[in-house]
């Protein structure tokens, strides 16, 4: 079975630790397990207009290696990989035995099997996954995903049993760990307090937390007027002050303006991000 790619490329708009001062390696896959109205990617979550490249395994591992021999990316992050992890894993071999050794980042929406998660032990090297809900009534509603809850957290502690916290280089780039990130929506729609807390009482809080603020209402938010606007400074700021409080030291935080900036156009054929 084939992969849908739309884009491969140095991606320079991730966590200081993935992005690096190279960039990372980032391959954007098509198709998507959840159906968030809100989208930002939904030119290839939910349609088939940027599709550019339909792989096999070996194609989508040349691709691998063609990010660290000839782009010299710091890693090789795998953008919505969770449906197409046989064809991964598969390509990811290939590549190790033709000299790959970046890390691999898994940069997911957390709707992972569990069984698969507990697969890619040993595979995976640096795990970055959103915790976008703590209401299943708010994911069913806006992602079509009825049981993400318990879906999400069961896979976040996983993946922090697999790698722990975050390991940095000399060059203060990832080399192994994990990364959680939480987009803030409109009226806590993204249920912020009751994710922070369980994150500090489940998982760590030396975890590394990248606080998201740059909701925008894309796709068919506009239909929700709950979520047809962004992020107000209150709202905002409520939450980093539970980030404090909680004793969350390490991460990141994006500073409020950040809901016009990060919005690509993957009909843009040479990079997603380039005017945004």
């Amino acid at each position: 079975m084939l992969v849908d790619v739309s884009s491969v490329c140095l991606h320079n708009g991730e966590e200081p630790p993935i992005s690096g001062f190279r960039g990372s390696g980032t391959i954007f896959f098509c198709h998507c397990n959840l159906k968030c109205i809100f989208c930002q990617n939904y030119q290839i979550s939910q349609g088939n207009e940027a599709v550019r490249k339909r792989l096999t395994p070996a194609q989508l591992a040349a691709e691998m290696l063609h990010l660290q021999d000839n782009l010299h990316a710091h890693n090789i992050n795998l953008v919505s990989p969770t449906h197409y992890i046989p064809q991964i894993v598969e390509a990811i071999c290939i590549a190790a035995k033709n000299g790959l050794q970046l890390p691999i980042v898994y940069n997911t929406n957390s709707y992972d099997s569990i069984e698969v998660i507990k697969l890619l032990d040993g595979i995976v090297d640096i795990y970055m996954p959103d915790l976008k809900y703590a209401n299943n009534v708010f994911a069913k509603k806006y992602s079509n995903a009825p049981k993400y809850v318990e879906v999400s957290r069961q896979v976040i502690s996983e993946m922090y049993r697999q790698v722990g916290t975050l390991e940095t280089d000399d060059l203060n780039t990832g080399i192994q760990g994990l990364i959680v990130r939480h987009l803030v929506l409109p009226n806590d729609i993204s249920g912020s307090f009751d994710n922070l807390r369980w994150l500090s009482d489940n998982v760590s809080t030396d975890l590394f937390l990248s606080l998201m603020s740059q909701y925008h209402p894309c796709n068919e938010a506009s239909s929700f007027k709950e979520i047809n606007r962004g992020v107000s400074r209150t709202e905002y700021q409520k939450v980093l002050d539970l980030v404090d409080e909680l004793g969350f030291e390490n991460g990141w935080l994006q500073g409020l303006p950040s809901n016009d900036y990060y919005l690509p156009d993957f009909n843009d054929k040479t990079h997603p991000f380039e005017n945004s």
